[in-house]
């Protein structure tokens, strides 16, 4: 696990920014956890953090995820950060749109939080 690891949780509903937390905190080396409720937050926050993984909602108020992602990609600086998208759509043209923007994985909600730490351990472990 990459040590003082910043991930940042960017979601419009209290809850899942919530149940995210509460799942990453049991990651060893006790990543920093940052979090935003809409895109424009989020894009503000992770040009500011950069942190090493995203959690990244697609439906938000401001800006959505595809927005977020897209502004992200296009920022030479912020090319090493992991985006993991999360949406209740769960069709594949959702999928296909949100790996297009640059995102790494495309996660459906509800998710499975045991899942979501998996990831998140695969994704901050030095290669």
């Amino acid at each position: 696990m990459i040590m003082n690891a910043k991930i940042a949780i960017v979601d419009d509903e209290v809850h899942i920014r919530s149940l995210l937390e509460q799942t990453l905190e049991d990651l060893d080396n006790a990543p920093e956890i940052l979090m935003a409720a809409n895109g424009a937050e989020g894009l503000a926050l992770i040009e500011r953090e950069h942190p090493q993984l995203v959690f990244l909602d697609v439906m938000m108020p401001l800006m959505n995820g595809y927005e977020v992602c897209a502004a992200v990609r296009k920022n030479p600086a912020l090319t090493d950060i992991t985006i993991v998208m999360l949406t209740a759509k769960g069709q594949e043209s959702d999928r296909v749109r949100g790996l297009a923007e640059g995102a790494h994985r495309f996660v459906t909600k509800p998710f499975d939080p045991d899942e979501i730490l998996d990831l998140a351990r695969e994704i901050l472990s030095p290669s």
